[in-house]
Parts: structure tokens; sequence; C-alpha cells
């Protein structure tokens, strides 16, 4: 397959002291999953496990509100898969939390 014949795509993955854009041309039909697989970013972020990591296409993530899963999503070009890092907490107790305790602060 000819260089024209191929779409570029970037894969991204970010930790708070380090982060890592990789651009790749892939075939057409290619999957948000699959472009992650070929970025091989786990060499830059060993943690990563792709079968089980969330993903999305700019800031939209997939298997959400009717959205293809990461295995499904056919990429176009110029897509960036963001390969997101699992929640530390809860942000619906971290609200809750800060809630009360500016609550508390303001009496």
């Amino acid at each position: 397959m000819a260089d024209f014949d191929l779409i570029r795509v970037e894969v991204a993955y970010a930790l708070p002291h380090k982060q890592k854009i990789i651009s790749l041309l892939v075939e057409p039909g290619t999957t948000a999953h699959q472009a992650a697989e070929r970025s091989a970013i786990v060499e830059h972020f060993p943690d990563i496990d792709l079968a089980t990591a969330k993903m999305g296409i700019f800031g939209q993530s997939l298997g959400a509100k009717g959205l293809d899963s990461a295995a499904d999503y056919v990429l176009r070009e110029g897509d960036r898969v963001e390969i997101y890092r699992p929640l530390n907490s809860d942000p619906k107790e971290a609200r809750r939390k800060r809630a009360v305790k500016n609550a508390a602060a303001n009496h």
C-alpha cells in the first residue's frame, strides 16, 4: 500500500510529569485500539493496559454517549486517540467532600 493510501493519526497519553504524542500513518479502516497498539506507546508507559484502558478522540470518550468503543471506532484523517489514566478518586465523591469542607469553613 502506498503512503498516499494511508491516513495520519496521533496517539496521546499524559501523566502529570510526562506526556507523549506519537504520530503515525495507518491504513483506512484502522480502529482507535489498533492505532494505540501500533504506536508502541506502552514502550514509553509500561503501566498502560491497552486491553482495559479508556480511550477517546479529542476529549470525546469512546464507548460513551452512543460512540463506538475503541475497538470499533474507525479512525479518520487527523484523529487523535487519547488514552485516559484511571481515576485516583471518584469525581462525585471528591466534589461532595469539597462541598462539606466549604460549608464547614463558612460557618
